[in-house]
């Protein structure tokens, strides 16, 4: 892993699931009490604790691993280290984005019941290992997401953006093009009325034009 001139400073992520859990102590206490005895093993002059309470592992969008990531980031802190595995992710795959996040801006990334350590060799091949795994899900997840696309194109299934442009607009259109306007016309009309594009935007194109008069099954040929 390339390393910047970043800061040393550790910073300790603890998570519990429930509100319960936070107002006892339970579990955040055992988080805290290993990451307190790795520092001690280490070294480190001390931790810093974000603590995220009362949040799943589902996703990363938790305010208290967003402060971490920021300040390494930042580069105010150099090491995030957590207990276990699952109070960070339950996804392999987000983890293995946070580890190419760290390999990126060049801060370290510590797991204690994984034994991953990328401060160490033995710690950073662990961590290789955990992203080759995550790879190969993604290509398992791809292959299926793909093979159930083409078994619903097979059964007729129309795939990919649901229409979601307003009937008057499209019987407009429709209109316009019936009475033999040409694709650039059309465009040029709607933009002048302020129109709203199907995805909402306000510039409309010979191309966007054909595209909606495809979604309403007509003659969509260029002008």
């Amino acid at each position: 892993m390339s390393k910047r001139n970043k800061s040393m400073a550790v910073v300790g992520y603890l998570r519990v699931s429930t509100e319960e859990q936070a107002m006892s102590g339970l579990g955040l206490a055992d988080q805290r009490a290993a990451i307190e005895a790795e520092a001690q093993r280490k070294a480190w002059e001390s931790v810093e604790y974000v603590t995220d309470d009362g949040y799943s592992a589902k996703s990363l969008a938790r305010p208290g691993i967003t402060e971490a990531l920021d300040r390494l980031r930042a580069g105010t802190a150099g090491v995030l280290v957590v207990s276990k595995l699952d109070r960070l992710s339950r996804s392999l795959l987000d983890f293995a984005s946070l580890m190419a996040q760290a390999e990126r801006e060049g801060w370290e990334l510590v797991v204690l019941d994984m034994a991953i350590d990328t401060t160490t060799p033995s710690g950073a091949l662990m961590a290789n290992v955990m992203a080759s795994f995550a790879e190969y899900e993604r290509r398992i997840i791809g292959q299926r997401t793909s093979a159930a696309m083409q078994q619903l194109k097979a059964q007729g299934v129309r795939l990919g953006r649901p229409r979601v442009m307003a009937e008057h607009v499209t019987e407009r259109i429709v209109s316009e093009r019936g009475s033999g306007r040409t694709l650039a016309a059309i465009a040029d009309g709607l933009n002048a009325d302020e129109v709203p594009t199907a995805r909402g935007g306000l510039k409309w194109y010979p191309s966007t034009v054909k595209a909606a008069l495809a979604s309403a099954d007509l003659d969509a040929s260029a002008a």
